[in-house]
């Protein structure tokens, strides 16, 4: 699809691949939040963790981005094992970039980051027409146009009878995008529609217009 000029490919693994850019757009993967709920004493699975990884594992080798550029919310909790096992991944792709827009859960030490080979953000980075961030910007009713997360948009889809289904979405507004949330656990917020929006809710494997 065409966002603002620019040509993005929306993956069912709720990421957006920029072509102009060779960069891979992730919003909210809170790595390290399951290891997070067992520690509050929470049941969640190990594999359920590990599918964050593997996902990303995945579409760095399928899509072979020159960039990679995290909207915010990078890694949920304090440090722990799981960051040394993001750490490998960033290390072991030497030749693709990693930027990090901070977010509101990004509290890890500057070493921490340099380490892994990823270059952090205080404020919203500006890449030709496109301005990322992690919040939505307020109001923002100016150019150029906004993509962010944090809020892990939902919508709900209704058919026949009383059968309904929230699932996450891509929405795209005239002036801002919000991506939905790459990460496990994160919860879903739903979406106010208004004429004239695009959304597209993510599938098992499959992106779908809805409006």
């Amino acid at each position: 699809m065409e966002v603002a000029g620019q040509s993005f490919q929306l993956h069912p693994f709720k990421v957006i691949f920029w072509e102009e850019q060779s960069s891979l757009l992730i919003a909210d993967l809170h790595l390290g939040k399951t290891r997070h709920f067992r520690r509050e004493g929470f049941w969640v699975p190990q594999s359920a963790g590990d599918q964050n990884y593997d996902k990303l594992m995945s579409l760095l080798l399928d899509l072979r981005p020159r960039r990679v550029i995290f909207l915010g919310d990078l890694f949920h909790s304090d440090y722990n094992q799981e960051w040394e096992a993001l750490t490998d991944i960033t290390k072991g792709f030497s030749e693709i970039q990693f930027d990090l827009v901070r977010g509101n859960h990004d509290r890890l030490s500057d070493h921490a980051y340099a380490k892994a080979r990823i270059e952090v953000y205080e404020k919203p980075l500006l890449i030709d027409n496109i301005l990322l961030s992690h919040e939505p910007l307020q109001d923002y009713i100016e150019k150029p146009y906004n993509l962010a997360g944090h809020i892990h948009p939902a919508v709900r889809l209704r058919g026949r009878g009383r059968q309904s289904m929230r699932l996450p979405c891509f929405y795209f507004g005239e002036n801002q995008g919000i991506l939905p949330a790459f990460g496990n656990f994160t919860g879903m917020a739903n979406l106010s529609i208004k004429e004239g929006d695009r959304v597209f809710v993510v599938g098992e494997d499959q992106v779908i217009a809805v409006g």
